[in-house]
């Protein structure tokens, strides 16, 4: 990636925006760099970006991706482009502004929805997983974070669903029905989003009946005192699974977890599939789930709900298995032992459990205490601020401190970059070997 020292840029810098939020996030964002005497552009790629650009300085592109890398060289060059702000840093078009970033000497921020919840909003220079330079040692955390404060969890913005949902359709319905608009644009999702949206209709079709089911399972396993570890699902188009694990896909994953609790978990303990919140119900992971424990045996041993009070399973779990989750996160804060299959910020030695998975299931170590305080300080103070994507309060708040954080060359400090980035990127499991090789990967 780029790693580029943002201390040599100029006063006056060039600001380059690519895809972002379903959200007027970065056009506000736009505004305070300006604001800071920046200038700022935007080259919209699809419909929808038009949609959350309402400000001078978009131009639209309009053809292939195989054209891409020629008219993004260009433009950066001719318009002195010093910094480039995207959202999703592995999609297609922004892996090729990564690479000419790299090439030219442009840094760029990446902003995502935060490790953090549920109103944070995280940047850093060139990404995340295994693109994040956020430290990957114990000796380096605890160094970087001596003398910050813990940070204040209490929610400050908050955002309905509904909102979550009409931006969202905002952004996807005009790639759809003005696809004339940018007739090459290739989606980034996995999915359609006509096919995304038919999904959720058939979820929300089955909520009450799934809430029922939760809510007998959840009460059974309490009923019980049943020891369990807690396996949340990612969703199937996440990046963070796409790009950053050593999966192809969630079946891969769910087969591979199935495969090791099968063979190694205590006979006395039982495991709970969680699914992802926003999945929108194009895959059956249940059904998936229990003909692989079924093969195995142990489907009278496997949960899988649809809900549930998150703080309470994590509170009663034995640990968790995830490929990187920011659930993940959220154990480690109530101290909880967190076995990692993919590239996550926080899969450091002390702070996740480093054993492999057959081994994790009977003896799960918790973090280090002051390893993990550290970790939280480090990583509130130096790559994340306030604010969320979805309601008005929680975007300007966001737009305003990250425009402040940019301005002030402030990304990834303090001591939060590291020049080389520490976490490789994860091998592919191939689909023919994944059984073969699943104890290399664990």
């Amino acid at each position: 990636m780029t790693c580029v020292s943002v201390q040599s840029l100029p006063r006056k810098r060039t600001f380059l925006f690519l895809q972002g939020p379903s959200s007027p996030l970065f056009q506000w964002l736009a505004d305070r760099l300006e604001a800071f005497g920046h200038r700022a552009f935007r080259i919209n790629i699809c419909a929808g970006d038009r949609v959350f650009w309402r400000r001078p300085g978009a131009l639209n592109y309009r053809g292939w991706l195989a054209d891409w890398p020629a008219y993004l060289d260009s433009f950066v060059a001719d318009n002195g482009v010093t910094e480039i702000i995207l959202l999703g840093e592995e999609r297609p078009h922004h892996r090729v502004a990564a690479s000419i970033a790299k090439a030219r000497g442009i840094a760029i921020y990446a902003v995502e929805m935060g490790y953090l919840r549920p109103d944070w909003i995280s940047i850093e220079l060139d990404g995340a997983g295994s693109n994040s330079h956020f430290p990957a040692t114990a000796s380096e955390i605890v160094g970087a974070a001596a003398g910050l404060a813990n940070p204040d969890f209490a929610v400050r913005y908050r955002h309905s669903f509904f909102m979550e949902v009409a931006l969202d359709l905002a952004y996807n319905l005009p790639n759809v029905f003005l696809w004339f608009l940018h007739p090459h644009y290739c989606w980034h999702a996995l999915a359609h989003p006509l096919a995304e949206y038919y999904g959720w209709i058939k979820r929300f079709a089955l909520t009450r009946r799934r809430i029922h089911a939760t809510e007998r399972t959840l009460d059974q396993l309490k009923r019980s005192q049943a020891r369990f570890f807690l396996y949340p699902l990612q969703l199937q188009t996440d990046y963070q699974l796409r790009a950053h694990s050593p999966f192809h896909n969630q079946e891969q994953v769910i087969d591979l977890v199935l495969c090791s609790f099968a063979e190694q978990a205590p006979a006395d303990v039982q495991l709970v599939l969680k699914t992802h919140p926003l999945d929108n119900g194009l895959v059956d992971w249940k059904q998936q789930a229990f003909a692989v424990a079924e093969r195995l045996g142990v489907e009278g041993r496997l949960h899988v709900i649809f809900g549930g009070d998150l703080g309470a399973l994590l509170a009663r779990s034995e640990g968790i298995v995830t490929v990187n989750s920011t659930v993940g996160i959220q154990a480690l804060a109530v101290g909880k032992p967190v076995k990692v299959l993919g590239s996550a910020i926080y899969d450091i030695d002390g702070l996740a459990d480093h054993k492999p998975l057959d081994a994790f299931w009977r003896n799960p170590e918790a973090p280090i205490p002051v390893l993990r305080d550290a970790f939280f300080r480090l990583l509130a103070a130096a790559v994340h601020e306030r604010g969320n994507f979805y309601s008005k309060a929680g975007a300007k708040a966001a737009a305003k401190a990250i425009a402040e954080r940019i301005h002030e060359r402030r990304v990834n400090e303090p001591g939060a970059f590291v020049p080389v980035p520490p976490r490789a990127r994860p091998t592919k499991i191939d689909d023919l070997d994944r059984h073969q090789d699943r104890s290399r990967h664990r």
